[in-house]
């Protein structure tokens, strides 16, 4: 009898929709005739209650062999990282199984774990089938095209080969101003990727320092003495996407006076990065993929068929695979574009970097704007910048710098300075409940920020006392208020 043998990733979606009967995972297995599934997960069980979902899943469906690994990733991004992960536990179900019908659920997970598992699949284990689960909880086959991982293995190039832990971080890099340990391994990683002629998607909030980062492979890169040419997506009126990636020919379109390259073009032998990449159109991504592919294209207008030979590194703010799902984002163009992922966190997350970004933005403000490099933060102003969400990240650091060290009369720019050059968020409730569910929302956040929000209120209306604040917030003992006040760094 033909054994069926499931793998996936557990989706942090797959544990909390389990008790309403949903799920990638769970509408896989009630559609599936499996008699095994290996699962892997990274969720500690603070985050995620991985083990009891496990039990859960057992019980409903007994017939199959439920086997699940935790795997502590340093990020579940990091690619090399999930491909020694997956890579093992395929292996071994191969060999444990010989003969066995492998699928693979490629939706659970991040981007990473996603693209490894095509990898995984088109290069070493060829015999499996690959499945994926829509927002409508249907279960279907994907065929994904050969191309998309055939071009790594041709080079002898593949994603194991990617020693992270041995590559020092090039000097390209130096611009990039960190202490944090997570931002000097994503470094380490972008100066890898620089070395391999592999497309590169950068995911990040505004200012988080995406084109920093295109900047500086690109000029870690082969390429370096070469073209980089940058290109905001979402700036470009949808009439003039085709004519501006692709070039066009006298005539082609009123208005088209002469003939014009494309940015295409205009970068063959260097780099192209393509800012919110994730703005483009359905149609114009078509013709992009077919580029990409085939290393060829023609302007609007002409029949002429031009060679370009162009590396693409792309950068967005949006969820693709989220995207992907509402079927606002080709399938088949992310995966050939999410090899090298570097996925940036918010310079809220990035412990240690505050003060010494502050400080290096401050000193080279001073050195743009002409003045002396003896202006300083006192130590109450860098309270603030610590206890600041910076939901602008370092582009809204900057800004908030510039205005107070042109308006600060002082040698050093102090609280009163920073408060003044500081933009506050209305925290009015229509705001906070006037969010797009078209897309996610982080609630514990917004919870966080109201609530810090008038705990800092408190703190100030009452000079630091304690007592009067927490009665204020009807808090009813001070305590309470006083490990708020730790929570959110505020003194």
């Amino acid at each position: 009898m033909k054994e069926y043998v499931l793998t996936a990733w557990i989706g942090g979606a797959d544990v909390d929709d389990l008790p309403k009967r949903k799920g990638r995972l769970f509408s896989t297995l009630a559609k599936g005739d499996y008699s095994h599934a290996y699962l892997m997960y990274n969720y500690k069980k603070h985050v995620k209650d991985v083990p009891s979902y496990l039990q859960e899943l057992q019980i409903l469906f007994p017939e199959v062999s439920i086997d699940a690994a935790h795997v502590p990733l340093t990020s579940p991004q990091d690619m090399s990282e999930i491909y020694q992960s997956a890579n093992a536990l395929l292996g071994q179900v191969v060999a444990d199984h010989p003969g066995a019908a492998l699928y693979i659920q490629i939706t659970p997970g991040t981007p990473a774990m996603q693209a490894v598992w095509i990898l995984l699949g088109k290069t070493s284990y060829p015999q499996v089938t690959f499945l994926q689960s829509g927002p409508d909880q249907e279960v279907y086959e994907t065929e994904i095209p050969f191309e998309i991982s055939a071009e790594y293995t041709r080079s002898g190039q593949k994603l194991s080969d990617f020693n992270f832990s041995e590559v020092p971080i090039h000097a390209a890099f130096d611009d990039i101003i960190t202490s944090n340990t997570h931002m000097n391994t994503l470094k380490q990683r972008a100066s890898v990727l620089a070395q391999h002629e592999v497309p590169v998607l950068i995911n990040g909030a505004s200012g988080t320092g995406k084109e920093l980062f295109a900047t500086a492979i690109h000029n870690a890169s082969a390429r370096s003495d070469e073209l980089l040419k940058v290109v905001n997506c979402g700036a470009i009126p949808p009439e003039l996407i085709d004519s501006t990636l692709f070039g066009h020919k006298k005539g082609a379109f009123t208005g088209a006076v002469s003939d014009q390259p494309g940015v295409f073009e205009v970068a063959d032998g260097g780099t192209l990065f393509l800012d919110e990449f994730g703005e483009l159109p359905l149609d114009a991504q078509v013709r992009l993929l077919r580029v990409l592919q085939e290393g060829t294209l023609s302007r609007v207008g002409d029949s002429k068929v031009l060679k370009v030979n162009v590396r693409i590194i792309c950068a967005t703010n949006k969820n693709l695979v989220k995207a992907i799902g509402e079927g606002k984002f080709r399938e088949d163009l992310f995966y050939r574009i999410a090899v090298g992922v570097i996925n940036l966190p918010p310079i809220k997350e990035r412990s240690g970097d505050l003060s010494i970004l502050a400080a290096s933005l401050l000193e080279n403000i001073q050195s743009q704007l002409g003045l002396d490099k003896d202006k300083k933060l006192s130590p109450g102003a860098t309270n603030i910048i610590l206890s600041h969400s910076w939901p602008g990240n370092v582009r809204e650091l900057h800004s908030t710098l510039l205005r107070a060290c042109l308006w600060s009369q002082n040698k050093n720019i102090g609280e009163a300075d920073l408060r003044d050059a500081m933009f506050t968020q209305s925290t009015d409730s229509n705001d906070i409940m006037s969010h797009d569910l078209s897309q996610s929302i982080d609630l514990k956040g917004l919870q966080d920020q109201l609530e810090e929000h008038y705990v800092r209120l408190a703190w100030l209306k009452t000079d630091g006392q304690k007592k009067k604040a927490a009665a204020l917030l009807g808090i009813k003992n001070y305590q309470s208020y006083d490990k708020r006040l730790k929570d959110y760094n505020i003194s």
